[in-house]
């Protein structure tokens, strides 16, 4: 089931928290959603969920809009935030939600195996880390068994095994069953490992959206090749009568800029230069991301160790 946000906006008072947005989320792919705090990542979802109406724009699931899905439950699950009775055990309030979607009661204990935490189903959802929590509001959006998952960081609170999990258990879902899955999250190097497409908001607007591979693609247009050898000054000299820019990094290390690692393979062994090392830079997603969104935080911290302006509260 294919996810179609077209021209989405919302204002509160004189706040333009979204502006003119527009991005689809493609079946059989996990897309992450991404954007600084404030961006309005979860204004958009709310919006996509019906949970706020928007100024102008739509948000529709194969063409209908949330409100208007015949089942929703079994259609879309989302994980805005963790909302449940302190003193109910985990099943029973996965219980009350099936029963409010009339869903058989038996689904409680079907998505509490699929989310790990069956042994603790019995337990007050109040002794729940805050990990067992974000499981347990994983498995109420699992229990319509829906094609498509909103999830508005599902990792918050997991330990490393438990994100560990969750990434296999996301691709899962979108790679092997074919669902649509939706992800938000401020967790750079984890989305990197789940994610097959990005959609980048910054300041209410599209920033970037694309595949990883378009995205990475896209960053390394301008990138640099790292170059390592015991005779790096000679080697420099040879690639700068050649053109490209170079600056040494000690250690023997050059960053080089303007030519391919092919390139500089190639003036080396004509030059008679010994190579140890010889590596195109790949731009990880935390460095493009922060090359996108530069300038677009809602608050912005002074670098460590740089002068507090005259006047600013410490």
């Amino acid at each position: 089931m294919r996810v179609e946000v077209r021209g989405l906006t919302k204002s509160f008072g004189a706040v333009r928290a979204v502006s003119d947005l527009s991005f689809t989320v493609e079946p059989g792919q996990v897309t992450g959603f991404l954007g600084p705090n404030g961006a309005g990542k979860t204004t958009s979802l709310r919006m996509v969920l019906g949970l706020i109406r928007p100024d102008s724009g739509t948000a529709t699931f194969d063409g209908v809009p949330y409100t208007a899905l015949p089942d929703p439950s079994r259609t879309v699950g989302a994980v805005l935030e963790t909302a449940f009775h302190p003193a109910r055990s985990g099943r029973n309030h996965l219980r009350v939600y099936c029963r409010a979607a009339g869903l058989p009661l038996e689904r409680a204990d079907e998505v509490l195996r699929q989310v790990g935490l069956s042994d603790a189903g019995g337990r007050r959802a109040g002794s729940y880390s805050l990990g067992m929590r974000q499981r347990l509001a994983l498995a109420a959006a699992l229990l319509g068994d829906p094609g498509v998952l909103v999830l508005d960081e599902p990792a918050n609170g997991l330990d490393p095994e438990g994100i560990q999990w969750l990434r296999g258990f996301l691709r899962h879902l979108a790679h092997d069953q074919g669902r649509t899955v939706l992800v938000s999250s401020h967790l750079l190097s984890e989305v990197e490992q789940t994610v097959d497409r990005v959609v980048i908001v910054g300041a209410g607007r599209l920033v970037r959206e694309g595949s990883m591979a378009d995205l990475r693609a896209g960053a390394a247009s301008g990138g640099t090749v790292l170059v390592r050898s015991p005779e790096a000054p000679r080697l420099a000299d040879a690639l700068r009568a050649d053109g490209a820019q170079v600056a040494a990094d000690g250690d023997g290390a050059l960053t080089v800029s303007g030519r391919t690692a092919a390139e500089i393979g190639s003036r080396a062994f004509a030059a008679g230069v010994e190579l140890h090392e010889l590596r195109p830079h790949t731009s990880g997603l935390e460095e493009i991301y922060f090359q996108l969104t530069a300038g677009q935080e809602q608050f912005a911290a002074p670098t460590p160790g740089a002068p507090v302006a005259q006047g600013a509260t410490r």
